[in-house]
């Protein structure tokens, strides 16, 4: 049985360390066989009904998409992405959080391992201000190019090198708008892909240890319903913490 570790949980709102490899939820082709989506209802069947369906028309059919109700995800992140992830509990905590994620007013704070080193001061906070639009090429990626298929969407990330070393640059990065992919398209933009981003970076070379996509949420600050401002944390996770020490980012 699948083991997700819960970082906080009270009657309202569940605060998991999402592992790597496991997808939100199912694609347009019921993929993967199991998802966060398939643990949740196991664990939390009462949340079943909580949040907002996904099951739109499509623009050439009147019927609607099914399996695309997500229930309690606030947000989301991608498979290989692991870290701090929110699940409401209710209605009211579901629609309270939403609001303060479409308002940006959620910061999230990630760590990622970049290929290249950036010859930026250490610790000092750089801005990407590069608009994101979808791949001609690939449905699958977006691109921060004026290339894109339909209309750019304002994107912005702040980051703060952490340190050089071996070839590599590791980072904290907070985006400050939540487009898809956002930080793995803006890295990619300024030519320091993530490490072992097989979607984005598929050529470059890939530490054994890492085998995935190097991007980790470690942490995310909110403000619960009693006015009360947290901000849950999630350790690095092994595969991440072995790569830093392999590559003297620590």
């Amino acid at each position: 049985m699948l083991d997700i570790p819960i970082i906080f949980e009270d009657k309202d709102l569940l605060v998991l360390n999402k592992p790597t490899g496991l997808s939100m939820h199912h694609d347009d082709r019921g993929e993967p066989a199991y998802t966060l989506v398939e643990w949740l209802m196991e664990h939390y069947p009462e949340i079943k009904n909580v949040g907002e369906s996904f099951d739109q028309p499509s623009p050439k059919s009147e019927k609607p998409k099914a399996g695309h109700f997500r229930p309690g995800l606030i947000h989301r992140l991608d498979r290989d992405t692991s870290g701090v992830l929110l699940v409401a509990k209710n209605q009211p905590t579901f629609l309270y959080l939403k609001e303060q994620f479409k308002n940006h007013l959620a910061q999230k704070t990630y760590r990622a391992i970049l290929v290249g080193e950036m010859k930026v001061e250490i610790g000092a906070k750089q801005t990407i201000d590069l608009p994101i639009g979808r791949s001609n090429h690939d449905p699958r990626q977006r691109v921060a190019s004026h290339k894109a298929s339909g209309p750019l969407r304002e994107a912005v990330t702040d980051y703060t090198v952490l340190k050089t070393a071996s070839g590599h640059t590791y980072v904290e990065a907070s985006p400050k708008t939540g487009r898809t992919h956002q930080l793995r398209v803006h890295f990619k933009a300024l030519n320091y892909p993530l490490l072992c981003d097989q979607l984005y970076a598929p050529k470059t070379h890939c530490s054994p240890e890492m085998g995935r996509q190097a991007l980790h949420a470690f942490s995310l600050a909110i403000s619960l319903a009693n006015g009360e401002s947290v901000c849950f944390q999630a350790p690095l996770p092994a595969d991440f913490q072995n790569t830093l020490d392999k590559l003297g980012l620590v």
